[in-house]
């Protein structure tokens, strides 16, 4: 039985990503490696830029009907493009640089997971650590959440997410949970950090962090807030504590 493109996470030597910018950066990041990119006929200069984009990098680029990408989409928001490229690679955690990192503790939306992803990249997180289970699928939804950030980041999928922050922390890390119900706030516990290498742990919407995750965690800290809702989407939140850290 096969899996519809939208859910799988990679096939045995390539997977699918759709839609113009997640497709523009596999481009950019894999190069001739990306296998044959399907961009829709018609006249639209944006997806002629695209098939010019991908032939000029040595690309096999293939004019199909509409049909034929929504057949290979399921349906999905291809936007008239898609490609096969390499599939993801996945760091082990003794590669990871934990300078900056952001560890998810069960974060299973797609658009939250790739928008998370996109953050990372942005704002120079050294990694993405998730759990193996209870996290959203390396899917094209997530690739297009991520606005193709996905092809530039460092990721890498722990058995369990409490043991994977012990070992950064014996690392020498500090381990800095988002928590709402913290004393702490995140700018207090960073600058009692200093320089020292950091991960950055965010906790699934209505749920937060798992009470094991938070005894893996070195620190507790909350964003301060100050309207009157008391929390944000995990993925807002985990933007503006990578910002927070950067500053």
């Amino acid at each position: 039985m096969t899996t519809a493109p939208e859910q799988a996470e990679f096939t045995p030597r390539e997977r699918l990503v759709i839609g113009l910018q997640p497709v523009r950066e596999a481009i950019r990041a894999h190069g001739e490696k990306v296998s044959r990119v399907l961009v829709e006929k018609g006249e639209s200069p944006t997806l002629a830029a695209v098939a010019r984009f991908a032939h000029d990098r040595g690309i096999k680029v293939e004019t199909v009907d509409r049909g034929t990408l929504d057949r290979a989409t399921k349906n999905g928001r291809h936007q008239g493009v898609v490609a096969y490229c390499p599939r993801v690679m996945l760091l082990d955690l003794a590669d990871v640089d934990h300078s900056c990192a952001i560890a998810l503790d069960e974060i299973e939306d797609p658009q939250n997971f790739g928008a998370i992803v996109r953050s990372a990249v942005a704002l120079g997180a050294s990694a993405v650590i998730f759990p193996e289970n209870h996290a959203a699928p390396l899917s094209p939804a997530m690739f297009r959440a991520s606005a193709g950030a996905v092809e530039h980041a460092a990721l890498c999928r722990v058995d369990a997410l409490p043991r994977a922050l012990e070992a950064l922390a014996a690392r020498g890390a500090e381990i800095v949970g988002l928590d709402a119900n913290a004393d702490q706030t995140l700018k207090d516990a960073f600058a009692e950090i200093g320089d020292k290498p950091t991960v950055i742990v965010v906790g699934a919407e209505g749920k937060g962090l798992r009470k094991v995750v938070k005894r893996a965690c070195t620190k507790l800290a909350r964003l301060p807030m100050s309207g009157r809702i008391d929390s944000l989407n995990a993925s807002v939140a985990a933007a503006l504590a990578l910002y927070e850290r950067k500053r």
